[in-house]
């Protein structure tokens, strides 16, 4: 069995190491390769490689690019417009929604109540639908078009208004924050979207960032007495929905916690961060 994951540049993907772990949890002899696909060559490579695969991993920037050269499109991907995992048959799905979401109902979060998201790009905009299907009150903090953008599309699409609001006015009150901005990201983790004063009286964080493992944001949290869910965890969570659509497999809770936690020590070694001790 051969499996891959594409992007441009590729070389930070961690990829790799969760898949091949989750195949050897399942007792599978598979090769999984990692392919940085320029944009132009795309539509060559998938005739050339991708469709001889037995399933591939689709990361930055061709979540959207892919969609034309496929089969056809699981509900996932043709409701958030973007696929992250594709089948033998060329079936297009989005797994990011399922990472998500189990990984904060792992930490004892729920998507209810008055939900604040920070960023308006692509995993913003699969959390912000999630939300809003979920029955929250949605605030989007963005800067630029892109948040009006995105309102204007969940308008559209699930007829539901969404509030947008820039950084600096956002004030405390969240049954969850959720950031999808890179800031405060390796090498730059001396920074944060929000200051503390801003997140006390939230009661929950997701941090989509992975490295480090805990930001400052998330220290910020910690502070706040909030509970806290991690961005390795979505990570490694929307791998294992991959593997359940390839060949159906079947996981323990306790290998995939275990799996997290290797998973943040060797993104540590290898692209610097935090080590979980």
């Amino acid at each position: 069995m051969n499996f891959a994951v594409i992007g441009h540049p590729i070389g930070h993907t961690m990829s790799p190491y969760i898949h091949n772990r989750l195949f050897e949890l399942s007792g599978k002899t598979v090769t999984y390769y990692k392919y940085d696909i320029n944009p132009d060559n795309l539509a060559e490579q998938y005739d050339k490689i991708l469709k001889k695969l037995d399933g591939f991993n689709v990361t930055i920037p061709h979540k959207q690019a892919i969609i034309p050269l496929l089969k056809g499109l699981d509900e996932s991907a043709f409701f958030y417009g973007a696929v992250n995992c594709v089948d033998k048959n060329g079936i297009g799905y989005n797994t990011d929604a399922f990472g998500f979401c189990t990984a904060i109902n792992k930490k004892g979060i729920s998507l209810e109540g008055k939900v604040l998201l920070l960023g308006s790009g692509g995993a913003a905009r699969t959390i912000a639908f999630e939300a809003i299907k979920a029955g929250c009150e949605l605030t989007v903090a963005a800067r630029g078009i892109s948040g009006l953008t995105l309102k204007n599309e969940i308008a559209e699409k699930l007829g539901k208004q969404i509030k947008v609001i820039p950084f600096n006015e956002v004030c405390g009150g969240y049954d969850l924050v959720v950031n999808a901005t890179p800031v405060g990201m390796y090498p730059n983790t001396d920074v944060s979207p929000l200051s503390d004063g801003q997140l006390c009286g939230c009661k929950a964080l997701f941090d989509a960032i992975y490295n480090p493992r805990k930001t400052l944001l998330m220290k910020f949290a910690e502070d706040c007495n909030m509970k806290i869910a991690e961005g390795m965890a979505m990570l490694v969570w929307q791998a294992v929905r991959a593997h359940e659509i390839w060949y159906g497999a079947k996981f323990d809770d306790k290998d995939i916690d275990r799996l997290i936690d290797d998973a943040n020590n060797e993104m540590a070694v290898l692209f610097g961060g935090q080590k979980n001790e």
